[in-house]
């Protein structure tokens, strides 16, 4: 990577930013997948951020028992404090605590990277749960005793506690799906609020993240065996369904799905579609209706022509500049080379690299609110 590192330098001459670090990963055989993920997350500055001042802020409490966040945390560390402003860092800690965590990613298999972001942010948040709820156990019992005893403080203790924590991960990457269900009969509507960490769209040749997001919150007609119950009608009735985003998140993470079960064949095929991912996007499939948008600031790209085969890479935006990681190796790309990895409008074609996760940031403080 010397060399390589070096020409970044060069490339990047006096604009190379200040205290930035750009490190490739290297690989463990099959690693790809972790490391084109994690090379997404270390670039979305508010979430790199909250997570080394989370670290700097437990290695005061003294030694904290080592899981996959403070893998994380202490491999960030790691990049972030480099002497040097690029070149190679083994993430090796982390690998081996994943694999020991998770026996899904233990063998040398080709591994979906889509699984592998959403079990981290799921055990990153169970994590961030557990130590404050061990946080709020030891206050609780350092009380003095006449305080415990008393009865309506600890029924309060109590519905507090039911109230679901919200993390640095739930304010970055949390929005709310609200599943509208209106009844042909009655013209009631049920609402039933889920969260979610990203959203997986379904894709269709010759399209865009526009097309297949108003695809996500199309109506849709429950009737023959699909009927809803309705309680005010106390039956079955035909009804009318459609998902909207009640809550967009901060940092909007779209999962395009390229691998799909083909019955004829039993197994799974990958879709090269070619759907264009746009630099800015406008967010309108929201119940309030209200454009909001975002800008793209990386991409992991699944190469390859088949589902369990093939290999990541990730496109990073870093200071106005985009940059094109593979595992150890860094470069720097012009934005226009982004659009390479749309897809192929034929279904065969030479060109396998295709975007497979869009991580988008909303522009703008009105989406900060918490």
């Amino acid at each position: 990577m010397g060399a390589a590192g070096s020409k970044l330098e060069k490339a990047l001459g006096d604009q190379f930013p200040e205290g930035e670090r750009y490190f490739g990963l290297e690989n463990f055989g099959n690693t790809c997948y972790c490391n084109s993920v994690l090379q997404a997350l270390y670039f979305c500055a508010p979430f790199r951020e909250q997570l080394l001042e989370y670290y700097a802020n437990s290695k005061n409490i003294g030694d904290a028992e080592e899981n996959l966040l403070t893998c994380l945390a202490d491999l960030f560390t790691q990049i972030s404090s480099q002497k040097k402003k690029t070149g190679v860092i083994a993430p090796k800690r982390f690998v081996q605590r994943l694999k020991k965590q998770n026996e899904l990613f233990r063998s040398y298999m080709h591994q979906d990277a889509h699984e592998f972001l959403n079990f981290l942010l799921n055990e990153l948040v169970d994590i961030l749960e557990k130590e404050a709820q061990a946080v709020k156990s030891e206050t609780e019992t350092s009380s003095p005793p006449e305080k415990t005893a008393n009865g309506p403080k600890h029924a309060q203790a109590n519905g507090v506690s039911k109230e679901p924590l919200v993390t640095w991960v739930h304010k970055n990457f949390q929005g709310i799906l609200t599943n509208e269900t209106r009844c042909l009969q009655c013209e009631t509507v049920t609402a039933r609020d889920e969260t979610f960490f990203d959203l997986s769209l379904d894709i269709e040749q010759n399209s865009s993240i526009t097309s297949c997001l108003k695809n996500f919150s199309s109506t849709e007609t429950l009737n023959a065996e699909d009927k809803f119950f309705c309680d005010k009608c106390c039956s079955l009735q035909e009804a009318q369904k459609r998902m909207k985003i009640k809550k967009p998140p901060h940092i909007l993470v779209i999962h395009l799905k390229r691998f799909k079960y083909i019955e004829q064949l039993g197994r799974y095929k990958k879709l090269s579609y070619r759907v264009v991912f746009p630099l800015e996007l406008k967010l309108s499939n929201t119940v309030e209706d209200a454009d909001i948008e975002y800008s793209l600031f990386a991409v992991v790209v699944h190469v390859g022509s088949g589902p369990n085969h093939g290999h990541y890479v990730s496109l990073v935006k870093s200071h106005n500049h985009w940059l094109f990681f593979d595992d150890e190796n860094v470069e720097m790309i012009d934005e226009s080379a982004v659009q390479t990895f749309f897809g192929s409008a034929q279904e065969y074609s030479s060109n396998t690299d295709h975007g497979y996760i869009l991580f988008y940031e909303s522009i703008g403080a009105s989406n900060n609110k918490s």
